[in-house]
């Protein structure tokens, strides 16, 4: 097992939740912590619910660095709007993200992987920065090379998860358009996220 999905189940146990809604996930047979006082229940303070608010939402994306994550916060802040869905938006925009969300790799940790090694074109050009943030209109599109690797057959394949309507996807050419930035609502979270309690966090 690599370290990367060692490091994937990790996330599930320590924050208690199917980050990813994947059947097997370890926290759908131990729904507890891990440790000798796992299975301790406690109320959390108020900003004990934050954090878990925060490490859910970073958690999700890949656990995206902290460093990285508050600038998303400040760039959140700045446009207009209501914070915490410029928030989602901005982090649904990311390369990683969109190439997950249409389904061309299986896990948003491949997908980073994916995008760094070179299988990503978007509007034709190659890109291999996973944080890298699209545009309305954009066409991400899997190289031609990269078509037939075993992931993405799997990954397309899957029953396991279905493509939000902000995404236009198709397969037979193996590239999708970004239509939108979505709201909170249109993300298909396997796990309620509380982005607002992220500003909250933030903010303090």
């Amino acid at each position: 097992m690599s370290k990367r999905i060692r490091a994937k189940y990790k996330i599930n146990r320590r924050l208690g939740v199917n980050l990813w809604g994947r059947p097997k996930s370890p926290i759908n047979v131990r729904d507890y912590r891990p440790g000798q006082h796992g299975q301790r229940r406690k109320k959390p303070s108020d900003f004990g619910t934050q954090l878990m608010a925060k490490q859910k939402l970073k958690g999700h994306y890949g656990n995206i660095s902290e460093r990285q994550f508050r600038r998303y916060y400040h760039e959140a802040v700045r446009r207009r709007g209501d914070t915490s869905e410029n928030l989602i938006g901005i982090l649904e925009r990311r390369l990683d993200a969109v190439v997950y969300r249409m389904k061309f790799v299986p896990t948003v940790f491949s997908s980073r992987q994916f995008v760094n090694h070179g299988h990503v074109k978007v509007n034709g050009k190659r890109v291999n920065i996973p944080s890298y943030l699209v545009a309305e209109g954009d066409v991400i599109e899997i190289r031609e090379k990269s078509r037939g690797m075993e992931l993405v057959i799997a990954a397309v394949e899957s029953p396991e998860r279905d493509v939000p309507d902000y995404l236009n996807v198709n397969y037979q050419k193996m590239q999708g358009t970004f239509v939108r930035a979505p709201k909170l609502a249109d993300v298909p979270y396997p796990v309620p996220m509380e982005p607002n309690l992220v500003i909250e966090y933030y903010s303090r």
